[in-house]
C-alpha cells in the first residue's frame, strides 16, 4: 500500500496503477469494522481501492468535537493495508482548502430537517469536501455506510446534480452483537452510557415490529420511536422521525401506503456523545439481520 499526501501524488499513483476501475472510500479515520466492510466491498468490485483519511474541519460546528475527534493514523493505515486498500490519501487541511478557497457546495431541501436543524453548516462542509475528493480521485464508485443516512442521501443528490460520474454506493450499517451501530464516536461512551445507547436499536426494532403488525400512521410510529428513547432520563432526544428514503421528506402526519418506502431516523445526545441511527421499516434491514436483535 502506498500513502500519499498531495493531489498530484494521488493522481499520478492512480494513473500508474493502470486500473480499469477505481473504488473510493472517504473516511475521517479512527477506523472500525464499518469502514473495513466498505473496503471489502470496494475490493470485490474494483481493480484498485483508494481510501482517504481526512478529518474535515468545515463539517464541525464551533461547539463540536473537531479538536478531540479520535485519531489513530498508524492503526488506520494497518487496517487499510489488511483490507486491500492499495492507495491511502492523507492530505493536510492546506491541501484540501488552500489559501483563498472560496467555493462551498450546498444541497437544498435534503439538509433543512433532521441533522440539518441541529448542525447548521454541517452538510455544506460534507458536500464540499466530498465533491473535492471525488474530483481528486476520479473513481468509478464510492462507498458510504448507511448509518448516516441523511449524509448518504445528500452525497447522492450532490453527485447527481453536479454530473459527477462517480456512482455512490450505500452499504448497510455494521452493528455490534447487541445492535449498537458501529461509530468512531462510541469511544466517548462510558459503560453506563453504552448500555443506554442500546435504546436506539431497541426503538428501531419496536417501530419495525409495529409497522409489521399493521400500524400505518406515521405519527404513531414516530411517537413510538420517541417513547422508546425518552424512557431513559439521560437521553436528550433531538429527533425521531420517519422519512422518505430518497427525498428525506418527513412523513409524520401521513398514512403510509402499502409498499411505500420509509426510513426511521434517530438522533440523540447522551452525555457528550451525539448518536445517530436509522433503519428501513418497510422491509428487512440487513443491518439488523446480522445481530442478536433479529429482524
Amino acid at each position: 500500500m502506498r500513502i500519499v499526501t498531495t493531489t498530484e501524488e494521488l493522481r499520478e499513483a492512480i494513473r500508474d496503477s493502470s486500473a480499469n476501475t477505481v473504488g473510493f472510500v472517504p473516511t475521517m479515520g479512527y477506523l472500525h469494522s464499518g469502514h473495513t466492510t466498505l473496503f471489502d466491498h470496494a475490493r470485490k468490485q474494483n481493480d484498485l481501492v483508494v481510501a482517504s483519511i481526512f478529518v474535515n474541519p468545515t463539517q464541525f460546528g464551533p461547539n463540536e468535537d473537531f479538536e478531540v475527534y479520535p485519531r489513530d493514523p498508524e492503526g488506520d493505515a494497518a487496517k487499510c493495508r489488511a483490507h486491500g486498500v492499495r492507495l491511502l490519501f492523507m492530505p493536510s487541511v492546506a491541501e484540501v482548502y488552500p489559501d483563498g478557497h472560496a467555493t462551498t457546495v450546498t444541497v437544498d431541501h435534503l439538509t433543512t430537517e433532521l441533522c440539518g436543524r441541529f448542525r447548521p453548516g454541517h452538510f455544506a462542509g460534507v458536500a464540499t469536501v466530498v465533491a473535492k475528493l471525488f474530483c481528486m480521485v476520479g473513481s468509478q464508485r464510492a462507498y458510504f455506510g448507511e448509518k448516516d443516512f441523511q449524509q448518504l442521501a445528500v452525497i447522492r443528490r450532490m453527485a447527481r446534480d453536479l454530473n459527477i460520474p462517480t456512482r455512490v454506493i450505500g452499504i448497510p450499517t455494521i452493528r455490534e452483537d447487541d445492535g449498537l451501530a458501529r461509530s468512531s464516536r462510541n469511544v466517548y461512551l462510558s459503560d453506563e452510557e453504552r448500555a443506554v445507547a442500546l435504546s436506539l436499536a431497541t426503538a428501531l426494532r419496536a417501530t419495525r415490529a409495529a409497522h409489521r403488525a399493521g400500524e400505518r400512521s406515521a405519527s404513531a410510529l414516530c411517537d413510538l420511536l420517541a417513547a422508546e428513547l425518552t424512557r431513559h432520563p439521560t437521553v436528550a432526544l433531538q429527533y425521531a422521525e420517519l422519512a422518505d428514503p430518497e427525498s428525506l421528506k418527513l412523513l409524520r402526519g401521513t398514512t403510509l401506503e402499502a409498499g411505500q418506502g420509509a426510513r426511521a431516523i434517530i438522533a440523540l445526545q447522551l452525555g457528550r456523545t451525539r448518536l445517530i441511527d436509522n433503519a428501513a421499516i418497510d422491509h428487512d434491514d440487513p443491518s439488523f439481520l446480522t445481530t442478536r436483535l433479529g429482524a
